[in-house]
């Protein structure tokens, strides 16, 4: 059946997962507001999967918005720009959430910056989109652009978006799909841009369609998105661009679940979207390349979430990459007294910054382009009953979105027995964390699956 015979208001799904309190409520009301100019941002060399940039900037030079600040030699990987104007300070390092030590290039503010408050929203998202013109550019020009703009996965995988649209002869692709789910709990910063600026982001997946060849390209919204829904359809009429709403749980944001979802295709194990024909981007990254594009400008900012029952005003935040958490902490009115932990991204899937007395590792940490969110969790956030034996209960497999065995991989992870890791798919795993969440016996699944992975690479 093709994907666009199906019923237009089905609310499509995915096998098992999980309905959680989203938490949303917090931050979904409240407009996307502009970060004022930091005195100094930190661009980290590496900021996708891939081949890590080398500085093409020395220290004490004079830099402008949007200049290249590392090259990308490697096709799978992504040039990062300056997102502010100043001057290039010496090469450091930074320590990322997932624990990787990266050089990063700082650069200082100067005084006077060519955008601020609005007038930068408005450069970034606002004018008009000539959706005319997508037809006319080659598509290798649209790859190209991605490419030059250091475009990647906003939605936090960060993968270098023009390697997805490179035509492959021997993989054509059929359906685009657009995700704009955002399934994980506080994160709100997709939502707020589908309604701000939906024009963008149907601009971009018209542009990705025609990167690619496909013959048809859908926006996928939760059922708990209507006025992002409402947006989205009002900004693609008359264009071939559809609408997908879709049931809510959670992981449905994820590409195989989404997959799933919209066209009922599994996606093989092991294997990638365009496997059955089908490519997927995030509707930041849709609106970035629109941007690249359609007007010659980089990936300088992104929209951050800053949410959590820790945070004292949680907002939807527009900041140059590069920014530190710090920042967007103090702007949200700092941490409340019981915070214990800040997660990069949401609580699910994020990576968890332990906050000591002075936060002074967390308050450090740079902006990427795969930072989609910032999540303040409490101390009764984070308190959760001691670790028991495995009492056989099932529960982490019947959650499973990838139809794994979690308790097996954790234990062939603590037994350090690769061939088990292999055997049951440990690759595939998209650490989702669905299997810890629904443990009784507070195994830290998702942390010896990781750790599993790390044996397999050192194999």
């Amino acid at each position: 059946m093709s994907v666009l015979s199906l019923p237009s208001l089905r609310k499509g799904t995915f096998a098992r997962g999980l309905h959680l309190p989203d938490r949303k409520e917090l931050s979904a009301d409240l407009p996307i507001e502009v970060l004022p100019a930091p005195p100094e941002v930190r661009i980290a060399m590496l900021q996708h999967l891939g081949a890590p940039c080398l500085p093409a900037v020395k220290p004490r030079t004079e830099v402008a918005l949007g200049d290249v600040v590392g090259s990308a030699e490697a096709f799978v990987s992504a040039p990062v720009h300056a997102s502010i104007c100043g001057t290039t300070a010496r090469d450091s390092v930074a320590t990322l959430p997932n624990g990787r030590h990266v050089p990063v290039v700082p650069i200082r503010a100067a005084e006077e910056q060519p955008f601020a408050g609005r007038a930068l929203f408005e450069e970034i998202f606002g004018g008009p989109w000539p959706l005319e013109a997508v037809e006319q550019l080659p598509p290798a020009e649209i790859a190209r652009a991605a490419r030059q703009a250091g475009l990647v996965g906003l939605g936090g995988a960060a993968f270098p978006a023009h390697v997805k649209l490179t035509r492959l002869e021997d993989k054509p692709i059929g359906l685009v799909v657009i995700n704009g789910c955002e399934c994980e709990p506080y994160l709100t910063a997709d939502y707020r841009l589908m309604i701000e600026a939906p024009r963008p982001v149907i601009a971009g997946a018209l542009l990705a369609r025609h990167a690619v060849g496909a013959d048809h390209v859908l926006v996928a919204v939760e059922d708990n998105k209507p006025e992002a829904v409402h947006a989205l359809r009002e900004a693609a009429e008359g264009t071939a661009v559809g609408i997908r709403v879709l049931a809510t749980k959670y992981p449905q944001g994820g590409e195989k679940q989404l997959i799933r979802a919209v066209t009922g295709r599994r996606v093989p194990l092991g294997g990638l979207p365009l496997d059955v024909g089908v490519v997927v981007f995030n509707v930041g990254t849709t609106a970035a390349l629109a941007r690249a594009v359609l007007r010659n400008k980089p990936l300088t900012h992104r929209i951050v979430t800053v949410s959590g029952a820790a945070i004292r005003q949680p907002g939807n935040l527009l900041v140059p990459i590069g920014t530190s958490y710090g920042r967007l902490i103090e702007h949200c009115g700092g941490l409340a007294d019981d915070a214990a932990a800040v997660a990069a991204g949401g609580p699910m899937m994020g990576f968890a910054i332990a906050i000591d007395d002075d936060s002074s590792h967390a308050m450090e940490v740079p902006i990427t382009k795969g930072t989609s969110g910032i999540t303040v969790l409490s101390q009764s956030d984070v308190d959760h009953a001691e670790e028991t034996p495995c009492v056989r209960c099932g529960r982490c497999v019947q959650v499973c979105p990838m139809l794994l065995v979690p308790t097996r991989l954790a234990l062939a992870a603590r037994r350090n027995q690769l061939d088990d890791l292999r055997r049951y798919h440990v690759t595939a795993c998209m650490e989702c964390g669905c299997c810890a969440y629904a443990c009784p016996a507070r195994i830290p699944l998702v942390q010896l699956i990781r750790m599993g992975k790390v044996m397999m690479q050192k194999k």
